[in-house]
C-alpha cells in the first residue's frame, strides 16, 4: 500500500488548510489511518485517526480545530485544519495500519505500518 500526503503550505494564523491522503493499492476499508506531524527539533506526534472507517479522535492540541474525513470513492482521507496556530508548524504525515489495531496503539507512530512522504505546514503572518 501507497500514500501519498498533499495539501500543505503557508497560512496565517486563524487560516485553514486542507490535507489530503490518498491510499493506492488496497482499499481504505482495510486500514486504519493515522496523521502526524513533526516540526523542526521534536518527535513525531499524533495528530488524529480514523479507525473502523468512521470513527475519528484527536490529539487534544487540535481538537475541535481539526476535522478527519474520508471519501471512499477516492480512497481518500483528509485533514481540514481550521483555526491554524504557529504551533501547527510541521511536516504532517498521514500512515496506515491495521484496522484492528486498538485505539492506544494508534496513537504511537509505532501502531503504523506504512507511511506518506509528509506535507509542510507553515503557519506564519
Amino acid at each position: 500500500v501507497q500514500l501519498q500526503a498533499s495539501g500543505g503550505g503557508l497560512v496565517q494564523p486563524g487560516g485553514s488548510l486542507r490535507l489530503s491522503c490518498e491510499v493506492s493499492g488496497y482499499t481504505l476499508d482495510y486500514y486504519a489511518i493515522g496523521w502526524f506531524r513533526q516540526a523542526p527539533g521534536k518527535e513525531r506526534e499524533f495528530v488524529g485517526g480514523l479507525a473502523r472507517s468512521t470513527v475519528t479522535f484527536y490529539a487534544d492540541s487540535v481538537k475541535g480545530r481539526f476535522t478527519i474525513s474520508r471519501d471512499s470513492a477516492r480512497n481518500t482521507v483528509y485533514l481540514q485544519m481550521n483555526y491554524l496556530k504557529p504551533e501547527d508548524t510541521a511536516v504532517y504525515y498521514c500512515a496506515a495500519g491495521p484496522k484492528t489495531a486498538i485505539r492506544s496503539t494508534l496513537l504511537t507512530p509505532g501502531g503504523y505500518n506504512y507511511w506518506g512522504q509528509g506535507t509542510l505546514v507553515t503557519v506564519s503572518s
